[in-house]
């Protein structure tokens, strides 16, 4: 039994999300309390309600003049949408999903302008559309200043990663900008544009409308990823050289690696596993029932992984995963980079892979279960990570002196004054 669940894909989401994030505890229990495990439908509405009440309370929190209680409610609000729709995932898109996002869409567009300062709501130019972003300032200072543009990875939208990555940048002194690319938030929910590997060509468009912004100081420009965004910024850093630090959160070699930790868990034998992609109809067939009887991985696979990369069967799955390495491009990495080890985040298996083919300065940061962050993206202690990667950032980046592994540790990089 866990906290509030026994369904372990509620029990996730409740707890590393729903409190990871900045859910209050009493309100979170509030809501599992009328849901049945496993009920999906109860779970839509038991969040989506909440965060019904939440935007109404806001609402009339700003219209009386009080600003940081309705910001603070407005986010909340923010985060138990976006936990209502994580069940729904998949194609065709559930209509519930895009009401309950497009809710969300709206009350974090509240909390922003309430923000102080008010962060901007941006479109920033990409091939024949527009990413969305948001740009936030530190404060009004009118001196340039550092800046962290943050990257998702699988099941986050940019408003989400304002609560995990954004908000606490700002708090130690970071400008953010924050930015939705192929395959993740209104361009996967409403667009229907998939993943891509070639993540360099992402954020470049995203460097230009930094650089391009007074506040902005160019030579102190990082980017993070958490999740699939640890290979994506990381992907993204060997081709955009005008990044100053890149942070992986965890370090991602590629996703075929990952996909085996997977099923491995799920007791696929070694000799499957040696063989992906490449797999006869008849495993392939096992594979699936066994997939579809095991909830977690259901909805980690197929509803989520085949729908991100515009995929319809396993086979084609595990073909598209093989595109995302860092196989060849460690050494294009030119910044310094903070490469992070969470103990028990299948995720993390390959992360001292990817420390070691680095050559450019580098840092390997361990997060453990003896501290509560040994869980994917440390979401059951994200101020544990708050205080680690971005303590120490927020003055110039000069070259890094040595390249430590650091357990739980502080200041990594050396970048700081």
């Amino acid at each position: 039994m866990g906290l509030f669940f026994t369904d372990p894909l509620f029990e996730e989401f409740a707890v590393s999300i729903g409190l990871g994030l900045g859910g209050q505890l009493g309100e979170v229990a509030a809501i599992c309390a009328q849901i049945e495990d496993g009920d999906d439908n109860a779970w839509y509405t038991g969040w989506s309600t909440a965060a019904d009440r939440l935007a109404e309370e806001a609402d009339h929190a700003a219209a009386r003049g009080h600003r940081v209680g309705a910001r603070e409610t407005y986010l909340r609000a923010n985060l138990y949408y976006a936990v209502s729709y994580h069940p729904l995932f998949g194609a065709p898109v559930d209509p519930r999903l895009l009401t309950a996002f497009r809710k969300q869409s709206e009350v974090f567009g509240k909390a922003a302008a309430a923000a102080d300062p008010p962060g901007e709501a941006l479109e920033i130019p990409f091939e024949n559309t527009t990413l969305p972003a948001y740009f936030f300032r530190a404060d009004n200072s009118a001196e340039s200043g550092p800046l962290l543009i943050a990257t998702n990875g699988y099941d986050a939208t940019l408003f989400e990663m304002y609560l995990g990555q954004g908000l606490p940048a700002r708090q130690r002194g970071y400008h953010c900008l924050l930015f939705d690319g192929p395959g993740q938030g209104r361009l996967l929910y409403e667009d229907g544009i998939v993943m891509r590997p070639d993540w360099e060509n992402v954020v470049g468009p995203v460097v230009d409308v930094a650089l391009q912004r007074p506040e902005v100081d160019p030579q102190r420009i990082a980017l993070i990823g958490w999740s699939l965004g640890g290979y994506l910024a990381l992907r993204a850093a060997a081709g955009e050289h005008r990044l100053a630090a890149c942070i992986a959160d965890p370090g991602l070699f590629d996703i075929a690696e990952a996909m085996r930790a997977r099923l491995r868990a799920m007791g696929v034998p070694e000799a499957v596993l040696e063989r992906l992609p490449d797999l006869d109809e008849a495993t392939v067939a096992g594979m699936t029932a066994d997939m579809q009887r095991n909830r977690m991985q259901r909805w980690a696979m197929e509803q989520r992984g085949f729908w991100v990369h515009g995929v319809h069967t396993l086979p084609d799955y595990l073909r598209v995963a093989t595109e995302f390495t860092l196989a060849g491009h460690l050494t294009r990495i030119q910044c310094p980079t903070l490469v992070c080890a969470v103990q028990d985040d299948p995720l993390s298996s390959t992360a001292t892979a990817v420390y070691d083919g680095l050559t450019a300065s580098k840092t390997l940061l361990q997060f453990t279960s003896a501290n509560g962050a040994g869980d994917h993206c440390e979401m059951r202690n994200r101020a544990l990570f708050n205080l680690r990667p971005l303590t120490g950032w927020r003055r110039a980046c000069p070259p890094a002196r040595g390249s430590p592994s650091l357990q739980d540790g502080d200041l990594p990089l050396g970048i700081a004054h």
